[in-house]
């Protein structure tokens, strides 16, 4: 019963993620982008934090070991695109 309810709120959450983020203008990506990455960096915690409590479980060690890496990839990847899109907007030097 408790599988079916996270099933059940991983639809809802999914249809409702896809809703909101197709409404979003577009001149809100960029902060958006921002505070997804935050979000990234909260998963790379809490996949560091299970991986030092977890016990000699080989399962959870290697889904907490990949956790970190990818929400460490997609951070560092996100930061990195978010960076570029705010330097298209600086102005260049020795233009007026």
């Amino acid at each position: 019963m408790v599988f079916l309810l996270l099933i059940f709120i991983l639809i809802i959450a999914t249809f409702l993620g896809r809703e909101l983020i197709s409404r979003v203008p577009s001149q809100l990506h960029t902060p958006l982008m921002s505070a997804t990455n935050a979000i990234s960096g909260i998963t790379v915690l809490g996949a560091l934090v299970v991986l030092a409590t977890s016990t000699d479980e080989p399962l959870v060690l290697g889904l907490s070991f990949v956790a970190t890496v990818l929400a460490t990839i997609n951070t560092v990847g996100g930061y990195a695109v978010t960076d570029r899109m705010l330097g298209m907007f600086k102005k260049k030097e020795g233009k007026k």
